[in-house]
């Protein structure tokens, strides 16, 4: 899309904003819109004439989408209803979190007002809310709301910080012209977007299915033709209803039989008083540092070499498969390619270790979906989920003969390399749309392009 610049520009006096078109005026928000902070969270009534009413707050405003349904309600009164109630066309601008994020509200039920989290925005006069809101998302996109806000402490975008924010404004025609230009580039962008996330996520469906289907029923006809091995083999019934059924000429056994499992536990748990600084001790892995089933280090805690070496049992090693046991990401598995500085676990994880088949097969079984779905079911903790090392190692583990293992690892290694490089391909065009559709918004609410003669505001939705 080529769009020529405005013919004249200036110093806006701003900033964050730089040169603008000449004729565009330059002020605090606080002088062509009106801010109304939200009400106090009210949970009990004050009188007996309060009423129950819906709120919006902060996590309900997205950046161009407000939820709308289910909300929560408070007490208000008469006079808060009318102070704090919003109305299709709104802006609201979020107070505190993630200062700055911005949405014009859409179908609120009747009656919704804002909690303190949420500023109302209003235009005065002809002035666009729809053009404030793409200056405030090209003020986030620049990290000028970390500055104006100082996110070093708790920050708040106060009503007094909000109304001295300056812009600069257009004619409320030209507001009018460039929002609709936004809306509808920024929509096709989006929507752009919106199909290549399908595509990743199908390619990642896709992913999912190979696996659990391979370690399980084993190649397709010309992989196992190309390895030496019998195509279509006959199955039979596994024994257990959720490994359903494998290929007759494999066996049935059970995790422990094929591995040790170990983990932190008793004498080998450690207090902070164990921890060191990087460089002093080796890494202590936690689920943190495991991700799409490889290890991550780039956050790690440190663990004193004393504690180290107290369990050597413990200590990773190359092609070590290592689970969560307890937690929030329970069953989450991860297989080690390499141990560039000395590593343990630390007590939510336990390692495969001794291993009599496979390690990439072994990875790649308790990785799939199969086992993923299954390990919940086997949850022991009351209150924080847990699977004991015991339990693990009496899931039943389909065995093929050692070379089919092999075969079935080197097929799924090359196969799910390929998927994970188109959804990389895939990304990488998704963060090329966004910078874009970022791109976009500062050239237009900056008035580095002028899209006057591309719009036309009739067809403006906001």
């Amino acid at each position: 899309m080529k769009l020529q610049a405005y013919p004249c520009i200036k110093p806006s006096g701003v900033e964050w904003l730089g040169d603008v078109p000449e004729h565009w005026a330059a002020q605090g928000v606080k002088f062509c819109y009106t801010i109304q902070l939200g009400k106090m969270l009210q949970p009990e009534p004050a009188s007996p004439t309060d009423e129950e009413t819906p709120y919006l707050k902060s996590q309900h405003v997205q950046w161009e989408h407000v939820r709308v349904a289910d909300l929560p309600t408070m007490w208000t009164n008469k006079k808060e209803r009318r102070q704090y109630a919003v109305k299709d066309g709104d802006l609201l601008v979020c107070e505190g979190g993630d200062v700055g994020r911005a949405a014009v509200v859409r179908g609120a039920p009747d009656g919704t007002i804002i909690q303190n989290a949420l500023h109302r925005v209003r235009p005065q006069g002809e002035n666009e809310t729809g053009f404030l809101l793409y200056v405030l998302a090209h003020a986030a996109s620049q990290g000028w709301f970390e500055i104006i806000c100082n996110k070093s402490t708790i920050a708040h975008f106060t009503v007094d910080k909000f109304g001295a924010l300056g812009v600069a404004l257009p004619t409320p025609a030209e507001q009018r012209a460039i929002a609709a230009f936004l809306d509808r580039e920024t929509g096709r962008v989006d929507r752009l977007v919106e199909k290549k996330r399908e595509l990743i996520e199908r390619l990642k469906e896709k992913r999912t299915a190979l696996i659990s289907r391979t370690v399980t029923r084993g190649l397709p006809p010309a992989a196992a033709r190309a390895a030496g091995l019998p195509a279509n083999p006959a199955l039979k019934s596994s024994g257990h209803p959720w490994l359903d059924d494998i290929p007759k000429h494999w066996e049935v056994k059970r995790l422990k039989e094929v591995s040790v499992l170990f983990g932190r536990i008793g004498f080998r748990g450690y207090s902070t008083d164990d921890l060191v600084y990087e460089g002093e001790g080796a890494i202590s892995m936690s689920p943190s540092n495991m991700a799409d089933g490889v290890v991550s280090l780039d956050k790690c805690t440190w663990l004193s070499w004393e504690k180290y070496y107290e369990s050597p049992e413990i200590q990773v090693q190359p092609e070590d498969v290592i689970m969560v046991k307890t937690g929030s990401t329970l069953g989450k598995t991860a297989f080690v390619r390499s141990v560039p500085v000395p590593m343990t676990v630390n007590p939510q994880l336990m390692i495969f270790k001794e291993v009599k088949c496979s390690k990439r097969f072994l990875f790649y079984y308790v990785f799939s979906k199969i086992v993923q779905d299954v390990i919940p079911l086997h949850n022991t903790g009351s209150t924080i989920p847990t699977m004991t090392q015991e339990g693990i190692g009496k899931l039943p583990f389909p065995h093929p003969p050692l070379p089919e293992q092999a075969a079935i690892a080197a097929y799924l290694d090359v196969e799910t390399a390929y998927l994970d490089a188109l959804v990389g391909k895939v990304e990488e065009a998704v963060k090329r749309l966004q910078e874009y559709r970022t791109a976009l918004i500062t050239a237009a609410v900056t008035g580095k392009i002028d899209v006057r003669e591309r719009t036309n505001t009739k067809d403006r939705k906001r």
